[in-house]
């Protein structure tokens, strides 16, 4: 018996219903466009890593134990934040560590040695940091050479004036303490006290974290200024061609860095009430790989700021997790290595799925 096709008889389309959608038009699955958001896989990554160490740590289950772990991560995500921002922008900055104790130096070398009301040192730390992220933005532009060239010199000079410095005016390596000086308790509660919740001791720092991670969203989000970083930081020239001021986002950019180092910088100082000046080396990776494990891409154009809150959890998660655990601290670079390495092929494939059509 041979078979006959018959023609297939179309249903009359649906008045109520759009266009077919195909090709770039064709709306792609919630679960993909779930995950072409910056901060959803470092958010997956920030829950997996809390579960694992609540069971491998049973201890950080307490409370005082997860104030310290957000207290960890607070003093990371508080830098984190602009480094993002700058690296959305399409460029990143190597002297950010070394520029946190910079900051710290200013502040107590001068506030000590001119016997000075310690705001005095804090205002004046506030002009130098961020003198140095505009120093850093205005030869980047000017000369266009790349942002590592240029912050990498800064982080030699500012290592070397540290260390220099801070010898030929205490005859020490670090600073005296500040704690008997004027103005010193209320800098401390502005910069490094702590508040009880639930019988729980919990760093200011947390707090001021959430709030630099909410503002920086809504600059994001809801800006114009927003929309230039991800314009400069996807094509420059493009964004110069419409009108973008691309001069003036970068320099500022640079000099949001300046302020997160300055602010982290107080927090360190009014917690020691003095301050080491050969630290901060190496710091600038930590912040650099927990903005890129947060979703932002090296390439720039891409990213948010709540991905690096998430990051930062879960380097300080990692950090005390592993101590809780009882286990070899030394371990703790290379759970980060996996973590960097992990959080770049996921950002590859997630950009690549974005795009694909």
């Amino acid at each position: 018996m041979t078979g006959q096709a018959v023609p297939a008889v179309s249903a009359p389309p649906d008045p109520g219903a759009g266009p077919p959608a195909e090709g770039r038009t064709r709306e792609r699955p919630l679960a993909l466009r779930l995950l072409a958001r910056p901060e959803v896989g470092v958010f997956l990554g920030a829950v997996a890593v809390f579960v694992f160490f609540l069971i491998a740590a049973p201890s950080l289950r307490q409370g005082g134990s997860m104030a310290t772990v957000l207290y960890q991560a607070s003093t990371i995500g508080i830098m984190a934040l602009p480094v993002a921002l700058l690296m959305i922008g399409g460029e990143f900055d190597l002297s950010a560590g070394v520029a946190v104790v910079t900051s710290a130096l200013t502040a107590a070398m001068l506030s000590y040695q001119l016997t000075l009301n310690v705001w005095t040192g804090v205002v004046v730390a506030l002009v130098v940091s961020v003198g140095v992220g505009a120093f850093n933005g205005w030869v980047l532009v000017k000369t266009g050479l790349p942002s590592f060239l240029v912050t990498l010199g800064t982080f030699l000079i500012l290592q070397g004036v540290n260390l220099a410095v801070t010898k030929t005016v205490t005859g020490n390596v670090a600073t005296d303490d500040i704690s008997s000086m004027d103005g010193f308790e209320q800098a401390r509660a502005l910069f490094a006290s702590s508040f009880d919740v639930g019988g729980v001791q919990v760093k200011i720092t947390v707090v001021w974290w959430l709030v630099f991670a909410a503002l920086a969203t809504w600059v994001l989000l809801r800006t114009k200024y927003g929309n230039w970083i991800f314009a400069v930081g996807g094509n420059r020239e493009s964004a110069r061609a419409v009108g973008v001021p691309v001069t003036f986002t970068k320099i500022t950019l640079f000099m949001l860095v300046g302020f997160g180092a300055w602010f982290v910088g107080m927090h360190q100082l009014f917690s020691f009430n003095t301050v080491q000046s050969g630290e901060g080396v190496g710091q600038e990776l930590i912040y650099i790989a927990a903005a890129v494990i947060g979703g932002c891409l090296l390439t720039g154009g891409h990213g948010s700021a709540i991905g690096p809150v998430f990051g930062a959890f879960m380097f300080g998660m990692v950090q005390q997790g592993i101590v809780y655990a009882g286990w070899n601290p030394d371990w703790f670079k290379a759970f980060l290595g996996v973590m960097l390495l992990g959080a770049v092929l996921i950002n590859l494939w997630v950009q690549r799925t974005a795009t694909r059509r």
